[in-house]
């Protein structure tokens, strides 16, 4: 045995030493390709000129407020592009194009290319001005900027910028010159505390504008329609031999004409009346209620852009409104504003239909749905959509069964209400949130030659955001599904469900009548920045609790039933994080963390397929294919994908991807995704599937890999190749346990096509 112990060790030794000589092979491949691509770089530079090569920009120091990588962005002139912030393969790409212009290949190498950056001394000077300036702006206003042009080989030069900001600036002294009696009343009952300047801060000019903003904010929200910005200034005052800035902002008084200087105008709404904005129809085919709701400029009331952008908007997002205008009559002696708001309005009908081809583990078949949609049903801008939907597939491999074709019908109608449609609701709440209420029903037939299934849906869900602010939130008040199985055929029934061999109860319960009912509320952020998504939902608690009161039969398994039918309970809750790093326009490096955890409890000891978790895919751990990881260090069905078992209730995904802009539309990304799901309970068809708090972090999976984007505006096609790193199926004193020191593409390579990014 110990000899045998020795000679294991020995083969794994050579496996590792294979896989890592099969990585240095690319790596030498990789940095051959990249120095026969930059031998070329100056080709089409010519003589007396250089290649701008590289742009640094460093401090003489830490400073808080001080960011090279930021004010980066007032240097006029930067070098090529890079790939990942290292390969300039698009200069490479065009360096490869021959100097006869009429070849299409040239041409093609020229266009996908970049053409070379050639130095420009002009450039430089006033990129040396720009970033004084920027310096300036923060209160360093001593500052100074040294460039050193450095010459690289024959036709290459960096050019180093170095900030010297020296001692900031303070100031010692604020002072407000309003000199306009009624609007210095109506600052000061704004709020003196509201003031972003304020003695002693740093001299900012950024704050400065920022200041003069929120005044005219606060002007143009209290009447004064013709108030701007401009009637804003500052005047400083430096003190000799020290770093102190006495500051005064002034608000000048109104200019009606060359001689004329009076008191800013403010002005009250007067009336408010619509009209149509269709040239052809003088009729506006919305209620009065629906406009005079959607309408957030009142009679009487002062003059409000706040109140003017949030009208905008609300018509923006009626769906029958097809765009709108507003326009002011100005009465200059009473100071009346009579606004008039023209709307223009969709046609309500639409038909659409779409065609798609399917593939389900190769077999192929075709799909088509046909929509109706009516985007004003009752003159309020509802949206009643009713979309019908038909598929085939040819299903191959299947042996004992008559029917070798799945077949799919459904319909499903919803309509969407602009509003909230509940009682006890505010109407100060309704006209301070975007708000939707949506009712839905769905029928769904299918039929394949194991068995027939059909669902019916009904939904009762509410939408909506606070306006001004980055948080969405949704309530599931009713979410029923029943999931009816009206035949089963002989040949599934004994060779999966009933076989003494096969006693999979994870498979049995899923080809079950069932009844789900379920509430969930939940939440989004996203600031651009950070995003951050939890849900939260429950099923068969009311139902529980009235089976307790009225003593519901049971069924042969021990549940309790609802008109003859077992209904499902268990609690479920998701959360996910994403941190986003701009460093530039080009590149970004994005953080994602998703944790999802359901117990199936009282009526129910296994959850329903639908709300089980599943790892791999293009959006999750991108080195395995869909439902092929997990859980745990199940394998599945000899080291195939098993759609039933390779399912959890757990789930952990960990995510880090280094995104940049590569030519044209396309983006590239460098990604390490980790993750796995498990089983809460021990299942005996998911051996190692269970979550152990001492074992779990030892099953999780670690991939890498490659991917490309190709950016539409309106839709993102993405392409990732992932590699498996760490695959925890297997054990860790075997070759496959680590697949990045004995890689295998046959085994480890997974390819993704997906729409839209995966986080």
């Amino acid at each position: 045995m110990e000899n045998c112990s020795k000679v294991t060790n020995k083969v794994l030794t050579l496996q590792q030493f294979r896989g890592i000589m099969q990585i240095r092979t690319y790596i030498y491949i990789i940095i051959g390709v990249l120095a026969v691509a930059s031998c070329s770089t100056t080709k089409y530079v010519d003589d007396g000129s250089f290649l701008l090569n590289k742009v640094d920009v460093r401090t003489d120091g830490n400073y808080a407020d001080v960011n090279p990588s930021q004010v980066k962005s007032y240097v006029r002139q930067r070098g090529n592009s890079r790939w990942f912030s290292t390969m300039k393969l698009p200069l490479a790409t065009y360096s490869l194009a021959g100097r006869d212009s009429s070849m299409w290949f040239n041409k093609m190498l020229k266009s996908i290319g970049e053409a070379p950056v050639l130095y420009d001394s002009v450039s430089t000077i006033k990129s040396c001005d720009d970033l004084r300036m920027a310096l300036c702006n923060k209160g360093y206003l001593a500052a100074r900027v040294d460039v050193d042009v450095v010459r690289k080989g024959n036709k290459k030069v960096n050019v180093n910028y170095m900030l010297l900001p020296g001692d900031p600036f303070f100031v010692r002294h604020v002072n407000y010159d309003i000199r306009d009696s009624a609007i210095q009343c109506i600052l000061e009952s704004n709020g003196v505390g509201k003031r972003l300047l304020t003695d002693g801060m740093r001299f900012d000019v950024n704050k400065m504008n920022d200041e003069r903003k929120r005044i005219t904010e606060v002007l143009t929200d209290s009447g004064y329609y013709r108030f701007h910005k401009d009637y804003i200034t500052y005047q400083a005052d430096t003190v000799a031999g020290s770093r102190d800035i006495d500051l005064t902002l002034v608000l000048h008084k109104f200019v009606a004409g060359k001689d004329s200087v009076i008191a800013h105008p403010r002005y009250n709404i007067g009336s408010v009346t619509y009209s149509s904005g269709n040239p052809e129809d003088s009729v506006i085919h919305l209620r009065q209620g629906v406009l005079r709701s959607s309408t957030f400029i009142e009679e009487g009331q002062p003059y409000s852009s706040s109140a003017l952008r949030r009208t905008y908007n609300q018509f923006g997002r009626l769906q029958a409104v097809k765009y709108t205008n507003k326009g002011f009559a100005e009465n200059e002696e009473a100071t009346l504003l009579d606004c008039n708001i023209q709307v223009s309005t969709n046609k309500p009908h639409t038909i659409s239909f779409e065609p798609e081809g399917t593939n389900t583990a190769g077999d192929l078949g075709a799909a088509a749905s046909l929509t109706y949609q009516n985007r004003n049903l009752f003159r309020g801008s509802e949206v009643l959509s009713i979309q019908f939907r038909g598929a085939y597939e040819a299903i191959r491999g299947l042996e004992g069964y008559g029917n070798q074709d799945f077949v799919e019908y459904s319909v499903e109608g919803s309509l969407s209400f602009p509003r909230l449609i509940a009682p006890f609701v505010s109407r100060e709440f309704i006209r301070r949130t975007n708000a939707q209420s949506e009712v839905s029903l769905m029928y769904d037939l299918q039929n394949r030659p194991e068995y027939h299934r059909r669902v019916l849906s009904l939904a009762w869900k509410y939408k909506w955001n606070n306006i001004g602010h980055h948080d969405k939130y949704q309530i599931d008040l009713l979410d029923i599904n029943y999931l009816f199985m009206p035949w089963i055929s002989d040949t599934f029934r004994e060779d999966y469900l009933e076989d003494d061999m096969n006693k999979n109860a994870i498979l049995r319960y899923n080809y079950e009548n069932l009844l789900i009912m379920k509430m969930g509320f939940g939440y989004a952020y996203n600031n651009g920045r950070y995003a951050v998504k939890a849900n939260v939902e429950t099923s068969g608690n009311i139902l529980g609790l009235c089976s307790g009161i009225f003593n519901f039969p049971k069924n042969s398994e021990g549940q309790n039933k609802v008109f003859g039918i077992a209904y499902a309970q268990y609690a479920k809750a998701d959360f996910d994080f994403t941190r986003n790093i701009v460093f530039d326009y080009n590149n970004q490096l994005v953080f994602h963390m998703g944790l999802g955890i359901a117990y199936p409890y009282g009526n129910s000891t296994i959850l329903p397929f639908e709300k089980r978790y599943f790892s791999g895919g293009a959006n999750s751990v991108r080195g395995w294919s869909v439902r092929e990881l997990g859980p745990g260090k199940f394998k599945g069905n000899e080291g195939k994908i098993d759609f039933i078992n390779q399912t959890g209730d757990m789930k952990l995904d960990l995510n880090i991807e280094y995104r940049a802009h590569l030519f044209w539309k396309v983006n590239g990304a460098l990604f390490v995704d980790a993750g796995n799901i498990w089983t809460l309970r021990n299942y005996e068809d998911q051996p190692g599937g269970q979550f152990k708090i001492d074992e779990f972090w030892k099953q999780i999976a670690i991939g890498y890999g490659l991917g490309f984007r190709v950016n539409f505006d309106y839709f993102i096609l993405r392409f990732d190749m992932g590699m498996k790193a760490v695959n925890p199926a297997y054990e860790a004193d075997g070759g496959e346990h680590f697949p990045i020191v004995n890689p295998r593409l046959s085994r480890d390579f997974t390819f993704h096509f997906a729409v839209g990014l995966p986080f």
